[in-house]
């Protein structure tokens, strides 16, 4: 039994730093060059994303968020997996009149994927 259940955590693991990986790759082929996700990366032209889940909307205080970033801060208490990845999917949707330019992404299973590699950016 407890090898079954070590095999079946060790998966479940596996899968979770796969997701994790290719979470890293869509987001340094759809993301990076505005967004980084770590701490004490210089400035681009997006916030920095390191320590997102957990953090209140609009709170990289070296970025000047738009107007409409602003108000969502207000009305959401902080960024967690569920508002990620709604906002992956559509980000005017979730926030009319961002200044962020971009598709969001259309495949759950890629919002998925960025939304597990952002859980552990620092």
């Amino acid at each position: 039994m407890r090898a079954a259940f070590a095999f079946l955590f060790a998966a479940f693991l596996g899968a979770a730093s796969a997701a994790a990986q290719d979470g890293r790759a869509l987001f340094e082929a759809r993301c990076a060059s505005c967004h980084a996700t770590e701490a004490d990366a210089p400035e681009r032209p997006g916030p920095n994303l390191a320590g997102i889940v957990g953090r209140a909307f609009a709170a990289d205080p070296r970025f000047d968020y738009s107007p409409a970033m602003r108000r969502a801060r207000a009305a959401a208490p902080a960024w967690d997996e569920e508002r990620l990845a709604r906002f992956l999917e559509d980000p005017e949707a979730m926030v009319p009149g961002l200044w962020m330019g971009g598709n969001g992404l259309g495949q759950a299973g890629e919002r998925a994927a960025v939304v597990a590699f952002l859980r552990n950016a620092r």
